[in-house]
């Protein structure tokens, strides 16, 4: 059966999945989603003795279903090889009393590369498939993590371009060096004064702009995007949850059928949206608890059925998670609506003028398995201290904020199922926030001084990804303003 996409706001149009991966936005400024989500035709008891990779093949030839066997396999094997660190390419770790998934072995040390090592064969193959002659240009914003990964999955891609604005002063060192190091013919990196949000809109506004489209054609460009509002982000991150369930099955953890939680720190929503899928497809998850920073704009929204972005924007420890305007909720809004594309549309012209909307009782009963909770940069530190303390793991500050969160639900509500926690940094990538966290102030030592003590004080060898950047060359420089990224867009394609 050959599964279409929609739009969440418009009903009436359907475009095949690598249609819609090509596009990475519709036209109407909606995101894609399936028609249906598929149910998996493999029992867990097969999928336990699976490689990641079989595992990824079961998941998504359910979505991709215009792409051949051999194309799929092609794309899961040119993905997850040797740019990771481990053969299980994603290790489910206990640790005290939960699991912890580790999603950062890939070549960015974190868990954008679980999809983005993927993404760049996924569109080649789709652009094939739809007989697209121009350039195609990967323009991306990035809270600090998706930025190097889809960097590192398109460089030197044939046919591609590559353009990612961050946030100047919203991520980590680590974070901004990786960036700006890039290699690739095709990369480019620009700073914005602004925060992630404004980046974020300003990549939508272009995506939004016909005019603008009509003359990078004309030029022999055409855009799409490498965020998680694309779907080929959002179906290879289903597989990571399926997986987890089948090697908890397979190492005696639970019994089959056994229902588990799943905790995951988010802020544009994509990789706890992934687990619902995960879920839909038909992974027994009992519960989604939904991790939020000191932006708990997702938390305020479970909690009173109000998103309201309208508060001050807060820099924190765990920078991937600053974020107001969680792109991804969308496609729940869309599902919580009964698949109703004027319903979701009115919200986001709502979000868009007001900075708010509110849902009805109906749609909240429909998002019942989540749960949102949140933790502030001192809950957030201690945490990290104390699973150190207790467990000699380091955590880093993404992964902190979940463990937090998950504890304090625990406590709440006596609810004590088995639970996956997405660890989905490298605690390297933050390495002066967690050692921090776990010995105090590190004022005056240098970034690589303490990655350096990081090794002795958590028997982890340091990743290849951070030693690359140590002597790397700075070979990106640009900045803009938010209201200059069109034109910024349009000088480096000249």
């Amino acid at each position: 059966m050959n599964l279409l996409y929609k739009s969440t706001r418009n009903a009436d149009k359907t475009v095949t999945a690598s249609e819609a991966i090509l596009k990475g936005l519709a036209d109407d400024g909606g995101l894609f989603v399936p028609v249906a989500v598929p149910k998996l035709d493999v029992t867990m008891d097969e999928l336990k003795s699976m490689s990641y990779q079989e595992t990824a093949y079961e998941v998504m030839k359910k979505f991709l279903t215009d792409f051949t066997e051999e194309e799929l396999k092609h794309c899961i094997n040119s993905a997850y090889d040797s740019k990771f660190d481990t053969e299980v390419i994603a290790p489910l770790v206990k640790v005290g009393d939960t699991y912890h998934l580790e999603l950062f072995h890939g070549a960015t040390i974190a868990f954008k590369d679980m999809a983005l090592s993927i993404l760049p064969h996924l569109m080649i193959v789709s652009a094939k498939k739809n007989h697209a002659e121009n350039t195609i240009v990967i323009l991306t914003a990035t809270s600090g993590d998706t930025g190097k990964a889809a960097m590192a999955g398109f460089a030197d891609v044939e046919g591609t371009r590559i353009i990612v604005f961050y946030p100047k002063d919203g991520v980590s060192r680590v974070q901004e060096l990786q960036m700006l190091t890039q290699k690739g013919a095709n990369t480019s990196v620009v700073g914005i004064s602004g925060n992630f949000d404004d980046a974020q809109s300003g990549v939508k506004k272009i995506f939004g702009d016909k005019e603008f489209a009509k003359e990078l054609a004309g030029r022999g460009y055409q855009l799409s995007s490498a965020n998680s509002i694309n779907i080929g982000r959002l179906v290879p991150q289903v597989v990571y949850y399926v997986y987890a369930y089948a090697k908890l099955l397979e190492n005696g953890e639970i019994e089959n059928g056994e229902k588990i939680n799943v905790t995951v720190p988010t802020g544009n929503f994509g990789n706890i949206l992934a687990a619902y899928f995960a879920k839909q497809m038909g992974v027994p998850i009992d519960k989604l608890i939904c991790a939020s920073n000191d932006n708990k704009v997702l938390y305020d929204f479970f909690k009173t059925g109000v998103y309201d972005k309208n508060r001050p924007f807060i820099l924190t420890s765990s920078p991937s998670m600053d974020i107001l305007i969680s792109s991804n909720l969308e496609r729940l809004i869309y599902l919580s609506t009964g698949c109703d594309a004027e319903e979701t549309k009115k919200r986001m012209e709502e979000l868009s003028k007001d900075g708010k909307y509110s849902v009805t009782g109906e749609m909240r009963a429909r998002m019942a398995d989540f749960v949102g909770g949140y933790a502030d940069q001192a809950a957030n530190a201690a945490e990290i201290k104390r699973l150190y303390d207790e467990t000699g793991y380091m955590i880093d500050t993404h992964t902190g904020v979940a463990s937090c969160v998950y504890h304090n639900y625990v406590k709440e509500t006596g609810d004590t199922k088995k639970t996956v926690i997405a660890s989905t940094a490298s605690p390297y990538k933050f390495s002066r926030s967690v050692m921090e966290a776990i010995f105090g102030s590190e004022e005056g030592k240098g970034e690589f001084e303490l990655i350096d003590e990081m090794e002795k004080a958590s028997g982890v060898k340091i990743p290849q990804a951070i030693e690359e950047i140590r002597k790397a060359e700075i070979r990106h420089n640009r900045q803009c303003n938010p209201e200059e990224m069109e034109k910024t867009v349009s000088e480096i394609l000249q």
